[in-house]
């Protein structure tokens, strides 16, 4: 494991103050990495994400579009989890970063932004000097983009769009925090993910991850956990809510749909 333990420090402030008051922070006492690929489910609104981003904070990850968790106003919350966290490592990677499906599309316009204004200053300064070196920087910083994401994200499906992302940013020895990573991506683009999950974890990189969705849930080895009353709690497959619910509808739809539409 890169990430071996993940304590919390007590006393903590009131439980009437936010982040503190969410049972999942409050009952949080330690938690050991015993997979290269740990999930977390839970209903909506169970702090799932509060927690992952807390850990984030404490990890000293990076957003998607390579900025600091410091700084962020809308990460105040995480930094304040993360001041009461103490991560225990085998060794501290520096390569992963911290994903929030909410963050995509504001990353994807900023990617092209750049790549657009690089493109255009760089004809500019062409159309003057050709041969000027103050190009370079520009030319630089337009082939690296291009390299990475071909001729942008914006031109792919918002899912297609995910899994390149995923392609361009996943490294060998990365930790890396998915919050939600299949909230664009259909079953098969799901299976995928699943196999660049592999692919990274035959390289040595260990992943962090809350998902609603059964398939992820059902990477083989997978360490499971389901927010249950609050607490994070050890679970197989077959014993999470959001599984059996599928199942159970998969099976019989017209049993749900029945006390849905009369």
């Amino acid at each position: 494991m890169i990430l071996k333990q993940i304590r919390l420090k007590k006393p903590m402030p009131a439980a009437d103050r936010f982040p503190f008051g969410l049972p999942v922070v409050r009952e949080f006492d330690s938690f050991t990495f015993r997979s290269p690929v740990t999930i977390i489910a839970g209903d909506n609104g169970t702090g799932k994400t509060t927690l992952l981003e807390g850990i984030a904070a404490a990890a000293d990850s990076i957003l998607i579009s390579r900025e600091p968790i410091e700084g962020n106003p809308a990460l105040e919350h995480a930094r304040e989890i993360a001041d009461h966290l103490t991560l225990s490592w085998s060794i501290k990677s520096r390569k992963g970063f911290f994903f929030r499906a909410l963050d995509f599309v504001t990353y994807t316009i900023a990617v092209s932004r750049m790549r657009e204004d690089a493109r255009e200053t760089l004809e500019e300064i062409k159309s003057r000097n050709p041969h000027s070196l103050e190009a370079q920087p520009y030319a630089r910083t337009y082939a690296e983009l291009r390299n990475l994401y071909g001729e942008g994200l914006e031109f792919r499906s918002h899912g297609e769009s995910f899994l390149d992302l995923f392609t361009a940013r996943f490294r060998p020895d990365g930790f890396y925090i998915l919050d939600e990573p299949e909230a664009p991506l259909s079953p098969s683009k799901q299976l995928t993910l699943l196999a660049m999950l592999h692919e990274m974890v035959e390289e040595g990189a260990q992943f962090l991850i809350s998902t609603h969705s059964p398939i992820i849930m059902a990477y083989p080895g997978a360490d499971l956990y389901e927010i249950r009353g609050g607490r994070l709690e050890p679970v197989s497959f077959d014993e999470i809510e959001h599984v059996r619910m599928t199942k159970d509808f998969l099976n019989a739809p017209e049993r749900y749909l029945r006390h849905l539409f009369g």
